[in-house]
């Protein structure tokens, strides 16, 4: 069977980033980052072996998106908010599978 070449664009590969890159993506610092984590309010890295961690860009990606919907969208109820970040177009597919806004 031939393989459908428009499947990496609909489920790309994982990708782990690591917290230089995040930081850059999230305009956070590396203790913010840590702080949120120890609150629960950012996704948690995996262990990559050793002492190596990294995030799952798609998180990632879904996190900065929830993030510009509350923003834009203060007020209106989570649900809203995330169909809101499935709107933004740097969102992309990783959106439509967004959790809900903490």
């Amino acid at each position: 069977m031939a393989e459908n070449p428009r499947n990496e664009r609909t489920n790309p590969p994982t990708r782990f980033l690591r917290l230089p890159e995040v930081m850059e993506r999230t305009g956070l610092s590396r203790s913010t980052i840590y702080v949120r984590l120890a609150a629960g309010r950012f996704p948690r890295p995996v262990a990559l072996g050793g002492r190596a961690v990294g995030w799952i860009e798609a998180e990632i990606e879904e996190w900065v998106a929830e993030r510009i919907a509350e923003s834009r969208f203060d007020g209106e109820r989570a649900g809203e908010r995330v169909e809101a970040a499935q709107r933004i177009p740097e969102a992309g597919w990783r959106a439509a599978e967004a959790r809900p806004v903490r």
